[in-house]
């Protein structure tokens, strides 16, 4: 347990029977009235974001999170294993643990869970993956990077907006939190 007073940047906390993660926060002491702590909370499961109010020294529940980085093997049906890096073991994880960003995973690259004990409470990726593109249309003599853009598909099956030079072969840099191209990392 903890209060208002412990609140920081990436804090999870338990409100409503589920974990949330602090966004933003801020002191607020409107002169006659009550002292209070307006917060930005994103639901660990969901990612939605909400706004609250508590009570200055309002008691909290804190929830301790370890991290720890986990290497992906394979897929198996819909459970993804993965290895600790650690000390090796291997565990099964439902892939919705990663939400959107599962389309970005690539075999062999590392991830982070957020443990509570035993529990995992949610997933990271790398914040940057680069994929080669296996499929789009050809792109024509004379296109410049500020010219249009088009899809194409990545080695994991996943379809982004790309600039219209990227070919087939090329790998290119994803931000995963938005799922959007960031530079050509290499051509082939």
């Amino acid at each position: 347990m903890g209060s208002t007073q412990d609140f920081r940047p990436g804090l999870i906390i338990r409100y409503n029977n589920e974990l949330y993660q602090i966004v933003e926060f801020q002191h607020v002491n409107p002169g006659n009235w009550r002292a209070f702590v307006r917060t930005k909370l994103k639901n660990i499961k969901t990612g939605r974001v909400i706004e609250n109010r508590f009570r200055a020294g309002e008691s909290i529940d804190i929830v301790r999170v370890e991290r720890h980085q986990f290497q992906y093997l394979y897929k198996d049906g819909d459970m993804l294993v993965l290895m600790n890096t650690e000390n090796f073991d291997q565990i099964n994880v439902p892939e919705e643990i990663l939400g959107e960003g599962k389309k970005f995973l690539k075999e062999g690259i590392t991830l982070d869970l957020l443990m509570d004990g035993s529990t995992i409470v949610s997933a990271e990726l790398p914040i940057f993956v680069e994929l080669q593109v296996v499929q789009t249309e050809p792109g024509i003599k004379g296109d410049t990077a500020t010219g249009g853009s088009k899809p194409a598909t990545l080695e994991t099956g996943a379809v982004v907006t790309v600039p219209l030079f990227i070919d087939e072969g090329d790998i290119v840099k994803i931000d995963t939190r938005t799922g959007e191209y960031v530079e050509r990392v290499k051509e082939r």
